[in-house]
């Protein structure tokens, strides 16, 4: 567990989409977030306090974020001062590139002196056994997409906030390191050996009482030639009762390849004919859409359309909440769940 309160470290960041791991923090975790830490030519802001880390720690920091992501994942070494200082003050370290913190000597001797925990939440020391597929006990609802990147962690979030809000036993499960500081805890999938992927998902969402809903954070999609892989692992591992479309309208292409986007009814079609391995009773929940690229008359004629074509609620969760997703689910989820109704029985 990534204990808050959080300091987030920005650096240096050229400009605010080489912020986005903290600014997903700021955005989802406002109240963990004390402020941020800021060299002097970054480029971006989180619109939260700037503070130094003798600061941080007195208000009550716990841990310094590195909150930036850059090419090739690469730790900078003028970054390596900084981390020891905040060692030195008391605070745990955590990052999301894929340069190991340990890596670095002064940082590693920093830690075992001070006493601190470092975390590379790219990396995981667990180990996980092969996926089984049995049906395990409570519910569960997963975020697929028609590409990488249409919203599939923030649609998550905000079904988790809103079900949350309704009285709800619903928890957040991050599979990506920026989900991971969200929430405190996970395992990004997409370092983990391929077949061990479904088997860490079910790890991460286990047995769970009748009426808890686990609201899974998806990755990548089972169209995408790069990460396809990832994602039918995950669909398999998190037996979702529901899933949730989520999906870009300006977009005709997928992310880093010439492949042609789906539609959203081809994502439908082949998450119910994979997901159906572990789960025969999946079944889609609604549509979710990054309507940013559209003025808002424009983003309510087009998920109405969504919705009539498709015979489904849709929605931009940012925009206009997940209200409408919300109230399908209560209306078609209700009494023990498969695993527990035979043993009721």
């Amino acid at each position: 567990m990534i204990t808050p309160p959080y300091l987030l470290f920005i650096g240096d960041a050229p400009d605010q989409l080489a912020a986005k791991t903290a600014q997903g923090i700021v955005d989802w975790r406002r109240e963990w977030c004390l402020g941020q830490l800021r060299l002097a030519d970054c480029g971006a802001d989180l619109g939260i306090p700037d503070l130094s880390i003798s600061d941080a720690a007195g208000r009550g920091a716990r841990t310094l974020i590195i909150g930036v992501a850059n090419a090739g994942g690469v730790l900078p070494d003028h970054w390596t001062e900084v981390i020891v200082r905040a060692l030195a003050a008391g605070l745990d370290v955590a990052s999301g590139l894929h340069t190991r913190l340990e890596s670095r000597p002064e940082i590693r001797a920093a830690a075992e002196k001070y006493r601190r925990r470092l975390f590379d939440v790219r990396h995981t020391d667990q180990g996980f056994a092969t996926g089984k597929g049995t049906k395990r006990s409570g519910r569960r609802l997963l975020t697929v997409g028609t590409d990488c990147s249409v919203g599939k962690k923030y649609t998550a979030l905000a079904m988790e906030r809103e079900m949350r809000t309704r009285g709800l036993d619903a928890d957040f499960v991050a599979t990506g390191q920026t989900g991971v500081f969200i929430s405190g805890r996970g395992v990004a999938i997409d370092a983990v050996v391929a077949d061990f992927i479904s088997g860490a998902v079910e790890w991460l969402s286990p047995d769970a009482p009748d009426d808890h809903w686990d609201v899974i954070e998806g990755q990548g999609s089972l169209f995408h030639p790069s990460f396809a892989g990832v994602s039918l692992g995950l669909l398999h591992g998190a037996q979702p009762d529901a899933f949730v479309v989520c999906h870009e309208p300006k977009r005709h292409k997928m992310r880093g390849v010439e492949h042609p986007l789906p539609t959203i009814t081809d994502v439908v079609d082949l998450t119910l004919r994979c997901g159906r391995l572990t789960n025969e009773a999946t079944r889609c929940l609604g549509i979710a859409v990054n309507t940013q690229a559209l003025t808002e008359s424009e983003a309510r004629a087009y998920l109405a359309e969504l919705s009539r074509q498709h015979d489904l609620p849709a929605t931009d969760p940012l925009r206009f909440g997940v209200g409408l997703l919300v109230d399908r689910l209560l209306g078609e989820f209700s009494g023990p769940t498969p695993a527990n109704r035979s043993e009721a029985a």
